[in-house]
């Protein structure tokens, strides 16, 4: 992988230097070691990832010891399982990005109320879901698709369309890479600067050309930062200029509190290259459901979606679920209020604690923890799970993020930094 520090992209192929072999070693990322200096290993320790222990002492050795799921090592926050096979109970998890407020009630009682329609397949259409969904987001339902979590969705766009080369931001969320790599896409980087608060700039507009593919987080995942939209509508301008899909994923945009500033809706009936993605998981805190969509006008896209995966990829309760959640108006003003509130606590307390804080717009907060490379740890023995960013492309050892839970959680957090920093702060 090679970076061009003249113009701020990160090219590779899945050849020598790639992201993958750097981040792995040589060969398979299924039975090799990862390779001297990997993210993996910067993050976890010396380590195999094909059943051994992730070395003595490492983040992933106090969590697990010498079971670490036959040794995958997972690229993403949210695993409370392997904490709780190691010490028996259940953390307090700030290291994925779900909504405080949990469950909706409407939710919860659709669910119990549909314990006698399993016996029959899934509707593979999602026609009931599609169709409450076309009402809310004020699209077209034949411009709708549901999968198995936006995740699915992502996969399917690759394996559907399957791209040659693909720009992405970086950092930016791990799975668009991984999706794109499974196809043989090669993959650049713009890379956005933590000097600059890891905002998007009209830079990224002139290395659109030569890609048929971009994905765009917004706001972008991990960094919290929004792109205003009339650079996204330049964006996708050049994007349709220059034949190239542009995949706007808004999985965060509704704890924005006026994400109709920023959303590319409105766009999808005069551009077929657009597609949006957005998912129940974070905003409802259905992630163990596995619920997401994507809506275009592209139909010849939305063939190839459906044709790149399984017919029933989403299950009757996850459909039943998703038309409940989509009902809760008062939920979503209520969860924009706490978000609100919650975020600039956090984030002042952070800072009082010697921490530099990025500018986030979204129910999660980015921050450098200058000094303190074993944070993670740290707040493992707490009983608290963070984000560690360090196998993020463009970020590196020190870089943290946290989701906002409410305020009683946010308060034990707080307190657990203060007891490790060893600095007052108001809590």
């Amino acid at each position: 992988m090679d970076q061009d520090k003249k113009n701020g992209i990160i090219s590779g192929t899945c050849g020598k230097d790639s992201v993958v072999e750097k981040t792995c070693g040589k060969g398979s990322v299924i039975g090799k070691t990862c390779g001297k200096s990997s993210a993996i290993e910067k993050i976890y320790g010396k380590s195999s990832v094909t059943g051994k222990t992730c070395g003595k002492g490492s983040a992933i050795e106090k969590t697990c010891g010498d079971e670490w799921l036959r040794g995958i090592i997972p690229a993403h926050g949210g695993d409370i399982y392997s904490y709780a096979q190691r010490y028996g109970s259940t953390p307090l998890d700030f290291s994925v990005n779900t909504n405080p407020l949990g469950l909706p009630k409407g939710v919860a009682a659709a669910i119990r109320a549909m314990s006698r329609e399993h016996c029959a397949y899934p509707d593979i259409y999602c026609r009931g879901l599609c169709n409450e969904i076309s009402k809310l987001e004020q699209v077209r339902k034949e411009y709708v698709f549901c999968g198995n979590g936006a995740a699915d969705i992502i996969f399917r766009i690759a394996y559907g369309l399957a791209p040659k080369r693909a720009l992405l931001t970086a950092p930016a969320f791990s799975e668009y890479e991984k999706a794109l790599r499974k196809v043989g896409c090669a993959v650049d980087y713009y890379k956005l600067s933590d000097e600059n608060d890891f905002k998007m700039d009209a830079g990224f507009i002139e290395k659109i050309r030569n890609h048929d593919i971009i994905f765009l987080c917004n706001p972008n995942n991990p960094t919290g930062r929004v792109t205003e939209k009339a650079l996204l509508l330049e964006i996708l301008r050049e994007c349709r200029d220059s034949g190239c899909i542009l995949v706007l994923d808004e999985c965060f945009i509704e704890f924005l509190e006026q994400p109709e500033q920023f959303t590319l809706k409105n766009e999808i009936e005069s551009f077929p290259n657009l597609i949006i993605l957005k998912a129940f998981t974070k905003t409802y805190a259905m992630a163990g459901l596995r619920l997401g969509y994507c809506m275009t006008s592209n139909t010849d896209c939305l063939e190839k979606l459906a044709e790149a995966g399984q017919p029933w990829a989403v299950s009757t309760v996850a459909q039943t679920a998703g038309i409940a959640a989509l009902k809760e108006s008062e939920y979503l003003c209520k969860t924009r209020e706490i978000i609100t509130r919650e975020r600039e606590y956090l984030g002042k307390a952070l800072k009082k604690a010697g921490m530099k804080v990025f500018s986030s717009y979204a129910n999660f907060i980015l921050f450098y923890a200058d000094g303190e490379p074993e944070l993670y740890s740290s707040l493992l023995e707490q009983g608290i799970l963070i984000r560690d960013c360090d196998n993020y492309i463009g970020l590196s050892k020190g870089y943290y993020r946290i989701a906002v839970k409410n305020h009683s959680c946010n308060r034990k957090l707080v307190r657990a930094l203060k007891a490790i920093r060893r600095v007052k702060i108001n809590d």
